[in-house]
């Protein structure tokens, strides 16, 4: 299963916020979206799982297997985000629906788009919390949104992904809102499924030192445009583009900074 990304423009209000942007992610490759606010990386995403807000213009080509996504249907869309290509959001507490427990919203995509029993989807979720490290994935289940921390709500955003085990995830800066600790925490978690799953992984975020922990390669956005790319080494070690090297900055500050990111 490979995304191929060629020329993607997205208008928005008459304005250009993605601006000619290609790219390819191969079966089982790590890739990273990085820029500053305002870049174009999560206006990408949306685009790529057809999610962009309404009155919103797409030219180009996105082709998931062989398949254009651009122009198509939004049931078939809907169908491809819920079997095919998982999605992390950036705050899991507006992710969530306040009024079901998690564990229905874990399994919910399978009983939509796998036509999992009541029974089975129940079990699911317990494997699914059990899987992204909840504690007591039997009783948590069983409990709403707002009685679990941040750290947990985005846990179970990536359960909800996993739950009809996606060849791609895409992870809109899925640890933005959290502390350095719990930040590090969902990082590797999010490696080790990647890595065990076999997925292929488009990873979105302003923060080179968080790529670093994720991704093989990077490609840098600045106002909607491709500015950089290569591997994740080389934007570390010898970044070309001014960009680049401000956020090369900002992660070096933050890693040395005390308290590192939780400020």
């Amino acid at each position: 299963m490979s995304l191929v990304v060629e020329d993607l423009v997205v208008e928005l209000g008459g304005a250009r916020v993605v601006d000619g942007v290609s790219f390819e992610v191969p079966s089982g490759a790590r890739l990273g979206l990085i820029g500053e606010s305002g870049s174009g990386k999560s206006m990408t995403a949306l685009a790529i799982l057809g999610l962009l807000p309404a009155g919103a213009r797409v030219t180009g080509s996105i082709r998931w297997n062989g398949a254009e996504l651009v122009g198509r249907a939004d049931r078939a869309l809907a169908r491809i985000r819920g079997e095919e290509i998982g999605m992390v959001f950036q705050e899991p507490q507006t992710a969530l629906n306040p009024i079901r427990t998690v564990g229905r919203q874990i399994s919910e995509s399978a009983r939509i788009h796998r036509g999992v029993s009541r029974r089975d989807a129940a079990a699911l979720a317990v494997e699914l919390a059990r899987q992204v490290a909840l504690p007591d994935p039997e009783v948590l289940v069983a409990r709403y949104p707002h009685q679990l921390s941040g750290g947990q709500r985005q846990r179970v955003a990536v359960a909800m992904a996993l739950a009809c085990d996606p060849d791609l995830l895409v992870a809109d800066e899925p640890t933005t809102a959290l502390d350095v600790t719990i930040q590090a925490e969902v990082l590797a978690l999010l490696q080790r499924l990647v890595e065990a799953r076999g997925m292929s992984l488009v990873f979105i975020t302003h923060d080179l030192a968080v790529l670093a922990q994720v991704a093989t390669h990077g490609i840098v956005l600045e106002k909607g445009r491709v500015v950089e790319r290569a591997p994740v080494r080389a934007l570390l070690s010898a970044p070309e583009h001014r960009v680049t090297q401000g956020l090369l900055r900002d992660a070096t500050a933050t890693l040395w900074r005390p308290g590192g990111s939780d400020e």
